[in-house]
This record gives structure tokens, C-alpha cells and sequence, in this order.
């Protein structure tokens, strides 16, 4: 059953719970183009040992659709993550577990003030904390020439975020159905989202990729964090995601065969890693 969050702006989330209450409580936060229906293989194989929360973030899904991108900006997002964690686990840290987009906006609420103290573990898939990408970025122009061919391919992949700059011509894309042709062309584990979803999510990228990358700030958490990174992913490559070392003391890296879409083509080894670091976590 669909329940109602609301966050501070007043932006209406629909959430929705699976498994044992009184089991840990595992939040997952799907990216862009996706919606919550992105973990239901992963809610399938952990809801038996698991309290496990989905939500859509907003923008997606059933959840409100905002119109203005600054409605958008990381910090708007991270006030949607903390009212569900408010809802469903109000006395208790929760586990944390994130996509794509729902990574870039739950690593900038871990490594921020609002949710300190309420992570106990967070496993992220395919999306670096925007500030560390920048940064990464930046040491790879000074780290020789091996460094700079890395830098030179995660630009080259990157080049749609450019291109969802653009006024228009990205909507235009996506209702003519080119953008998800190509999308599936270069993964095959991708599916094709629902067309209010993809158009809406183009603010994440208009409210924040600018601001992240010219001001980049030295962000950091000391909760224990895994990265799964998949050998294939088309779009954020494994070396932006994993050198973070600096930043994240207590890190776990998992490269794994697969595309992006990981949750989707390979659940049960999503479920798999995010149950194991649960559990480490709880066993201290």
C-alpha cells in the first residue's frame, strides 16, 4: 500500500513498505529515469529479513512533480530522504542503499548535517557524490597520462549531461523516442521509462551539475559504505565512483560484471551485497 510523506516544501512522496517493521530498515532510492519499481527484484529477495522502504523521488513515479528546477536541488532532495526516514524509522538509524541519481542525492545527504547521526550503513550503485566527482576530476589532470585517458573516457560517456543542458531539445528527444533508443542501444538493461518521469528528472541535471562541479566541496562520512560498481556501466565508470578513499574511511569497493541498470539485470546480487554490509553493520 502507498502511504504519503510530505517534505518541508511541501512536495507530496509516495512511499511504500515491505517486510517485518521490526526487522533493520533498508531505504532504497531509485535514479533518473527510473521510479521505485526499479528495486522490485531486490524488495522480492530482501523483504523476508528486511524492513524495506521504496519511495518515488520526487519528480517520478506517484510522487509530486515539481515545474521549477530549483525545486530540484540536492538539498530539496535531501529533505525528501530525511521526511521518509521521519516516517518509517523515526527512533532508529537506517540502512541505506541508492541508484544512479538516487546515489548522487543520498550520498549529498549522508555527507551533510540533516542526516547525521540516522545512516547506519549505505551501499551505493552507479552514482558518485557530484563534489567527489569534481574533485576526482581535478587530481586526474595532475596525476599523468594513465589518470587523464580515465578522465578523457568518464568525459566521453558524460556527454549527455551536456546535452540535458539544452532548453527543449531534450524533451523534444525523449517524446520522439530517440533518446530511449539509444539509451537501450548502449545498455540492454535498460527499459523504457515512463515519459513524465524522464521529462521532469531533467531538472536534476539542470539545477545541480553546474553549481556541484564549479564548487565542489570536500564532503565526508564516516558511516560504512560499500560501492558496487559494474564493469560495464556505459555512463559512470568504475574509477569516478571508487576513488573516494580520501573522503570515506570506512569503504568497501565491489566491482561487479553488469551494466548500469544493475538493480534491474542482476537483483539478487544487489540484495546480496546490501545484505551483507547490513549486517556487519548491525553485528558492531
Amino acid at each position: 500500500m502507498v502511504r504519503r510523506v510530505v517534505s518541508r516544501d511541501g512536495t507530496s512522496l509516495a512511499v511504500v513498505e515491505s517486510g517485518p517493521r521490526t526487522a533493520p530498515t533498508l531505504v532504497c532510492v531509485h535514479g533518473y529515469p527510473d521510479n521505485r519499481s526499479l528495486w522490485d527484484g531486490v524488495v522480492q529477495s530482501l523483504q523476508d529479513r528486511f524492513h524495506v522502504v521504496t519511495y518515488d523521488v520526487r519528480g517520478a513515479g506517484e510522487s509530486d512533480k515539481p515545474h521549477r528546477d530549483s525545486a530540484y536541488l540536492l538539498d530539496r532532495l535531501a529533505e525528501d530522504l530525511t521526511a521518509v526516514l521521519d516516517a518509517v524509522s523515526p527512533d532508529h538509524p537506517v540502512h541505506l542503499l541508492a541508484h544512479d541519481w538516487g546515489s548522487i542525492q543520498t550520498w549529498h545527504a549522508i555527507t551533510g548535517d540533516d542526516l547525521r547521526g540516522r545512516g547506519a550503513s549505505y551501499t551505493s550503485i552507479s552514482g558518485p557524490c557530484l563534489d567527489h566527482a569534481a574533485r576526482w576530476m581535478r587530481s586526474r589532470v595532475r596525476a599523468g597520462l594513465p589518470a587523464l585517458r580515465e578522465l578523457l573516457a568518464q568525459l566521453a560517456s558524460s556527454g549527455y549531461i551536456g546535452f540535458f543542458q539544452i532548453p527543449k531539445l531534450p524533451e523534444l528527444a525523449w517524446r520522439s523516442g530517440l533518446t530511449q533508443r539509444l539509451v537501450r542501444a548502449l545498455d540492454r538493461s535498460a527499459s523504457a521509462p515512463e515519459l513524465p518521469d524522464a521529462i521532469h528528472g531533467l531538472a536534476l541535471y539542470r539545477a545541480n551539475m553546474l553549481r556541484r562541479f564549479a564548487r565542489p566541496e570536500p564532503r565526508r562520512t564516516d558511516i560504512p559504505v560499500q560501492v558496487i560498481a559494474p564493469s560495464a556501466d556505459r555512463f559512470v565508470h568504475p574509477p569516478v565512483q571508487t576513488g573516494i578513499a580520501e573522503w570515506v574511511p570506512d569503504l568497501r569497493v565491489h566491482r561487479v560484471p553488469g551494466g548500469h541498470w544493475l538493480p534491474r539485470s542482476r537483483p539478487e546480487t544487489v540484495a546480496g551485497y546490501a545484505a551483507e554490509l547490513v549486517e556487519q553493520a548491525a553485528s558492531r
